[in-house]
């Protein structure tokens, strides 16, 4: 029998990296929020490697960050290792990854959770969802308790209907054994969402003290460190950062794992999940890439305070004694004892075209997904969405319009916009390469992006917009100058320019022209005519980007005028497109699915022609003019 057990403004269903986000958006936002969870001790957990950030990955978390959300602030905490990746490439694809302590990451977060005004932290599985009047009113538990709200958050993770499978072995479970969510799947069916089966999963966790760490190469981290939080000025433990460890397969591996396909459940057919596409597991890698001699495995440290070292690009579903043999061909890992076995996870998704931008259902009004539920894969970009969804469920409450990220302002909006328009028919990952305007998208300038929006929301503090107020003052004081000073050809300028291989000069020249010869950094400018205030690292590296890249970064926001025009014509959503006379069949039907809210949005979906575009103006414009008579 059931029993009413409260009433709230927001309920977050999972506490993973998706729901800790939304939980706390709406929370600061001012509304009573309630996070529900299936394992208190499993708060912000990484079933998965123990690391944030990386290409795409870190941009996003700098995103939250400027956003005035959790992640970046979390990690800077408890990492054990950052360093900046693709530093020999341009600055759009440099990105920032950390190493973290597992079990330290999820104990902090969970602190902040439990520290939160209006929010309330509870244990319990939610099995179905309250529909009034079409309206999402509320959750109930296993234990028959009935919790009301305005609005609903879902992010299960890989927890609806989860399956854990090793080798021949399949069995009914959450990652890392936990209690999986099978009723809540059924009630989504129930109510009418179409739902598929994805699939991801993990390598086995070998123990330090069976590694020969000789026969591997060291990774360390940034002996000076960058973090992510804008917020963050030094952590101590900065000082003391563990290293990975790089190796790789040998013919042994490649062998052993082809002999014993016939038991895997990739290619048995156990699997009906599709798996994601940029993290194959190795089974898939040597079917797939059949004429590579060996594969990198890096050897990543699970915490401090544990013997437990993660096997990245080792990820299999084998059977346990094949994973065995497969682990003991590595160099490094001849002697390696496992702690757990790797595993492949198969669990339910919403289809993301049957979501708004604002991540609420089309279906049921009041209800949001965020996270692995709508089909992408990773904490970062779970985080994202955790933070949108939270931040639009708390303003539906309050009677606000939702915030929604354009694809020129950041990678949060890349992906969301992905999702609800094209869908998505694998596990999606974020990469450089999906944002069309990366050099503006910069894991750099996040907060220059997006703290003003941050701001607006209520989610960044006065004093934390004051302080990015006199960081973006001080950057553009410093560009005016560099275009006013004169650097005059003297003898020390001359032997400097000489050293770097840079031409000498013939008459003075301005700053910014000077900056702009690949060879000369902000410092040597500085060095010859110093600024009245000096910069700190991160305002010198905004006023040496934006000069490098200046005629780049420009085309790049004209590209972004001319396409926001595209978005700022709006589409009724409840527009019949099957009356449009003359749109091809195909456009109907994915136009009616989707239902873009933009011109900007249609133009996206894949099967909808620039022909289907200009009738659809030419439509909108009729309407326009027809009530305008009217």
């Amino acid at each position: 029998m059931g029993f009413h057990a409260g009433n709230y403004d927001v309920i977050v269903v999972g506490a993973g990296h998706a729901g800790c986000e939304a939980a706390l958006a709406a929370a600061r936002l001012g509304c009573e929020t309630l996070l529900l969870t299936i394992n208190l001790d499993m708060v912000a957990f990484m079933p998965c490697n123990p690391s944030i950030g990386g290409p795409a990955k870190g941009h996003v978390v700098r995103e939250i960050d400027a956003l005035g959300g959790e992640m970046g602030r979390n990690i800077d905490k408890t990492f054990i290792q950052m360093r900046m990746l693709n530093t020999g490439k341009g600055p759009a694809v440099h990105a920032l990854r950390a190493q973290a302590d597992k079990a330290l990451y999820s104990r902090t977060m969970k602190e902040t959770l439990e520290k939160q005004p209006r929010l309330t932290l509870r244990q319990g599985m939610v099995e179905d969802l309250i529909v009034e009047n079409g309206v999402c009113a509320g959750v109930i538990t296993k234990t028959g308790a009935e919790y009301r709200a305005k609005a609903v958050v879902l992010t299960t993770g890989t927890y609806l209907r989860g399956k854990i499978i090793i080798g021949e072995i399949m069995y009914e479970s959450g990652p890392n054994n936990q209690q999986p969510s099978v009723k809540l799947s059924e009630a989504l069916r129930r109510i009418g969402f179409e739902l598929a089966r994805f699939k991801t999963g993990t390598p086995p966790r070998v123990n330090k003290d069976t590694i020969d760490f000789s026969k591997m190469e060291i990774q360390p981290g940034d002996p000076k460190p960058k973090y992510f939080s804008y917020e963050t000025e030094y952590m101590p433990h900065a000082e003391d950062q563990l290293p990975c460890w790089l190796t790789y397969t040998s013919a042994e591996t490649h062998r052993i794992i082809r002999e014993n396909l016939h038991r895997a459940p990739m290619f048995s057919g156990l699997i009906e999940g599709v798996g994601a596409r940029y993290c194959p597991s190795i089974e898939d890698k040597i079917v797939r890439f059949a004429d590579k001699p060996q594969h990198q495995v890096f050897l990543e440290p699970e915490g401090r305070n544990t013997n437990e070292y993660y096997v990245q690009g080792l990820s299999t579903s084998m059977p346990e004694d094949v994973q065995y043999r497969i682990l003991r061909s590595v160099p490094g890992l001849e002697n390696a004892e496992i702690m757990r076995t790797g595993y492949a996870i198969e669990y339910d998704v919403i289809l993301p075209t049957q979501l708004w931008p604002s991540l609420e259902t089309k279906r049921l009004p009041g209800l949001f997904t965020a996270g692995q539920i709508n089909g992408t894969s990773g904490y970062e970009e779970a985080a994202g969405q955790g933070l949108m969804a939270g931040i639009n469920a708390a303003r539906k409450v309050q009677g606000k319009e939702p915030v929604v990220i354009q694809r020129s302002q950041g990678y949060i909006g890349v992906m969301i916009d992905d999702l609800v328009t094209k869908g998505t028919n694998e596990p999606y990952r974020l990469l450089t390469s999906r944002a069309e305007y990366r050099l503006l998208l910069r894991h750099d300038n996040a907060d220059f992006r997006l703290t003003p929006l941050g701001y607006e929301i209520g989610l960044i503090s006065e004093e934390r917009y004051r302080k990015f107020l006199r960081k973006k003052e001080r950057v553009e004081q410093e560009l005016e100058r560099l275009k006013q000073i004169r650097i005059r050809p003297e003898a020390h300028v001359q032997e400097t320019l000489e050293a770097l291989g840079s031409a000498p000069l013939q008459n003075a020249v301005d700053g910014v022209t000077l900056l702009r010869r690949p060879e000369l950094s902000y410092d040597h400018i500085a060095a010859w005519s110093p600024p009245p205030v000096e910069l700190t690292e991160e305002e010198k590296e905004q006023v040496e980007i934006r000069v490098k890249y200046e005629g780049y970064i420009e085309k790049q926001l004209q590209q972004v005028e001319r396409l926001a025009k595209m978005e700022r014509k709006r589409i009724p959503p409840d527009l019949d497109y099957a009356s449009i006379h003359g749109l091809a069949t195909e456009a109907k039907q994915k136009l009616a699915e989707i239902r873009p809210l933009s011109i900007g949005q249609a133009a996206r979906i894949s099967g909808v022609t620039p022909a289907d575009i200009s009738i659809l103006l030419v439509h909108l414009e009729q309407r326009q003019r027809l009530k305008r008579s009217s």
